[in-house]
């Protein structure tokens, strides 16, 4: 154990594999408040589509990072690190160990690795004003095409390019824009900051399970969200003007709902839709954590999906850790 670095624990995992009971039980185990690491349950109203946790399932746990936004407001990674930063250090202000907890890799590798996001924000005011080249970039794309755009990436920045699909111009126009008001390819930038160690003292937990039955708990959790009133949350949001521009209607769940309520698709569509799209989620998250290095696996089967099993393992590699004694 470093002692001069903050204990932090980290138990993420893909989407529907069960992190939130765990949370609940490690974050009491190890006298811990958590902190959200999930990039829709930040947003207000939007509580079925995000698998939000209930004050009851909290279990008088405390918990950070949710409810905290307006979803007509945006929100970003840079935006998630700072605001954890600021809900970590009251936690420790309260001899409290933090547990981070969610499916969003990159948000929790920004807290861990302490990611430099200034590059992001417009460097290069003094020659213009910011966001003027993003504009010129959103307007390129509406004029020739989302092709067109991924061509200039990839002149500029061919690794990033390889990694961002075309169709993707959300991704394609940060990629130019960073090069744009830095001067470096992020796909150099990123690689820099993913060589970092973390600035805490800290456990990675990632949860994980079969394939086979964690499809079958993301079919069962869709079918859920519906009877629970999915559609009736999104119907409430589109009412108080969300639309599909916003950051917050392109989580899963609003944005496939809403093509249908906008007559773009049918119902059994839409729901087939979120389905394969949450299961390719799920996907890109292990790919993700695969990446990640000091990751600590978990996978419920070795455990004989016994909770207490698991926990008593986690228990141990904190001790090992430093992180508890």
């Amino acid at each position: 154990m470093d002692e001069k670095k903050s204990p932090l624990i980290v138990l993420t995992g893909p989407t529907a594999v069960g992190k939130t009971r765990l949370s609940i039980d490690l974050a009491r185990a190890v006298g811990g408040e958590i902190v959200s690491a999930d990039s829709m349950q930040v947003y207000r109203h939007m509580n079925i589509g995000s698998a939000k946790i209930t004050r009851e399932q909290m279990q008088g746990i405390p918990h950070h990072m949710i409810d905290i936004l307006d979803p007509r407001e945006s929100f970003n990674v840079a935006m998630f690190q700072e605001k954890s930063r600021e809900c970590l250090a009251q936690i420790y202000g309260r001899g409290h160990i933090p547990v981070v907890t969610g499916g969003t890799g990159f948000y929790i590798q920004a807290l861990l690795k302490n990611v430099d996001f200034s590059g992001e924000e417009g460097l290069d005011r003094e020659k213009e004003e910011p966001g003027a080249y993003r504009k010129y970039l959103e307007a390129l794309a509406e004029e020739k095409g989302p092709d067109y755009l991924h061509s200039l990436l990839c002149q500029a920045d061919p690794v990033s390019a390889k990694a961002i699909h075309a169709n993707n111009i959300k991704r394609t126009i940060r990629a130019l824009e960073f090069y744009h008001l830095t001067g470096q390819r992020i796909s150099e930038h990123n690689r820099q900051e993913k060589q970092k160690t973390s600035v805490y003292n800290s456990c990675y937990f990632v949860l994980n399970d079969e394939r086979e039955r964690l499809y079958s708990r993301i079919e069962q959790r869709v079918e859920e969200m519906l009877a629970e009133g999915l559609v009736e949350e999104v119907k409430a949001l589109k009412r108080m003007g969300c639309h599909k521009g916003m950051v917050s209607m392109q989580g899963l769940g609003y944005k496939e709902i809403l093509a249908w309520l906008e007559g773009e698709c049918t119902y059994e569509q839409a729901v087939e839709v979120l389905k394969r799209d949450t299961r390719h989620f799920a996907k890109r998250q292990l790919t993700w954590f695969r990446r990640e290095r000091e990751v600590i696996w978990v996978e419920k089967n070795m455990f004989d999906y016994d909770d207490e099993k698991i926990l008593e393992f986690m228990l141990e590699k904190l001790w090992e850790r430093g992180i508890v004694s």
